[in-house]
Formats: structure tokens, C-alpha cells, sequence
């Protein structure tokens, strides 16, 4: 159960979530290599552009996982902040 933080299976998606964050600090790294370089050839670009892709989703996943591991809010939590830190077109919970 992950309600436990020192469950097995929340240490292990801990785990997996430092995997997913430092393989994105290595694709970025990689990325602003190819992308500073003007004459990097275009299957380059666009296989840095797939790669930043796929990290941006595993990073999006686990803010999402950590979001949801938040306690719940109470709606009249945000009266006198309201909208602030909020994203246009984001759900705001």
C-alpha cells in the first residue's frame, strides 16, 4: 500500500520516480547539446525533441503521483489567495 511512506511499494515508486527525474537531467543535458549546435542534422533534433517528450510525460506522471499523495484541500483554504499559482487551462484541484 502507498499510504504507507515506508511501505515497500512507496519506497519502490520513489525509486522509480528518482530514475524518471535524473533520466530527464540526462536527456535535457544531451538536448541542449544538439539543440546549441546550428547544424545538427534534423533526425537529431527531432530524436532530442521525442526524447524531451517522453521525459516531460514521465516528470508529468510524477507530479501527478506526488499530487495525489497530498492531502485534500479544503475549498475555503484559497479565499484570500484565490487564483494564485493557478495555471490557465490546468485542473486545479
Amino acid at each position: 500500500m502507498t499510504d504507507d511512506p515506508g511501505s515497500r511499494l512507496s519506497r519502490m515508486a520513489d525509486e522509480a520516480e528518482v530514475a524518471q527525474l535524473a533520466a530527464g537531467v540526462d536527456v535535457l543535458s544531451c538536448a541542449w547539446e544538439v539543440l546549441d549546435d546550428p547544424m545538427s542534422p534534423h533526425v537529431e533534433v527531432r530524436y532530442a525533441g521525442i526524447r524531451l517528450a517522453e521525459c516531460l510525460r514521465d516528470v508529468l506522471r510524477v507530479a501527478e503521483s506526488r499530487g495525489l499523495r497530498l492531502p485534500a484541500r479544503d475549498i475555503g483554504d484559497d479565499e484570500e489567495g484565490e487564483g494564485e499559482g493557478r495555471v490557465p487551462g490546468a485542473r486545479n484541484a
